[in-house]
C-alpha cells in the first residue's frame, strides 16, 4: 500500500467518524484488547450508560462471530485452541448515534443459513426480538453454533434501528467463500 493509500484510508475514516478499526486476525486474547481500547474509548464521549452497554455487547457480539465462524483462519501447528480467523470491526459515529460494522468471511453454502436467521429480524418489533430472545434461552441449541445461538437476536435486540447484512462475492461467484458484512446502530 503506498502512502497515498494510507492518507485516503485515514481520511475516509476521519470523514466517517470512526471511533475504532481493526482488520485482520482476530482470537479472544486480541478481542479482549479490542474492548478495552473501545471502553476507554467510549469513555471520553457523551454516550449515556445504556447506550455504551449496547454499543459494547454488540461489538463483542460481532468479534465472537469472526472467531467462531469466519471461513479464514490460522492455526498454530501443535493445537486447534490457538486459531485465528480473518474478518474487520468498525466502530462509528454519527450524530449522536453509534454504528458497528463487521466483516467476515464465510463458506458460500452457509449464506442461506445465515440469510434465514437475518431475514425475520428486519420485520420484527424490538418486543418481538425480545421475546425470541428469551425462547431461544429455554430451547436447544442450533447444532451448528458455537454457542446458544444468540448473537444476532442480542445484535439486532441491541439495535436501535433493522440491522443491516450483505454478502459480497469479493473473489468471484465461483468462489467457495463470500464476504458477509453486518451492520447495526446503536
Amino acid at each position: 500500500m503506498s502512502l497515498d493509500h494510507f492518507y485516503r484510508f485515514q481520511d475516509l475514516a476521519r470523514q466517517q467518524s470512526v471511533v475504532f478499526y481493526y482488520t485482520g486476525y482476530f482470537s479472544q486474547a486480541i478481542v479482549s484488547a479490542m474492548g478495552d481500547a473501545l471502553r476507554q474509548r467510549l469513555n471520553q464521549t457523551d454516550a449515556s450508560n445504556m447506550q455504551r452497554r449496547k454499543l459494547f455487547s454488540v461489538f463483542i457480539e460481532m468479534a465472537q462471530n469472526v472467531v467462531h465462524y469466519s471461513a479464514e483462519h490460522l492455526s498454530a501447528s501443535d493445537s486447534t485452541d490457538q486459531e485465528i480467523r480473518r474478518g474487520a470491526l468498525w466502530v462509528g459515529e454519527q450524530d449522536g448515534h453509534f454504528y458497528v460494522v463487521c466483516a467476515n468471511p464465510v463458506a458460500r453454502e452457509q449464506v442461506g443459513r445465515i440469510r434465514d436467521k437475518l431475514m425475520p429480524l428486519l420485520g420484527m418489533s424490538n418486543d418481538d426480538i425480545k421475546q425470541l430472545y428469551k425462547q431461544k434461552l429455554r430451547s436447544d441449541n442450533d447444532a451448528e453454533s458455537k454457542g446458544a445461538g444468540l448473537g444476532f437476536l442480542t445484535v439486532a435486540r441491541d439495535a436501535t434501528e433493522p440491522v443491516e447484512f450483505d454478502f459480497i462475492d469479493e473473489d468471484g461467484p465461483l468462489s467457495p467463500i463470500t464476504m458477509f458484512y453486518l451492520k447495526a446502530s446503536i
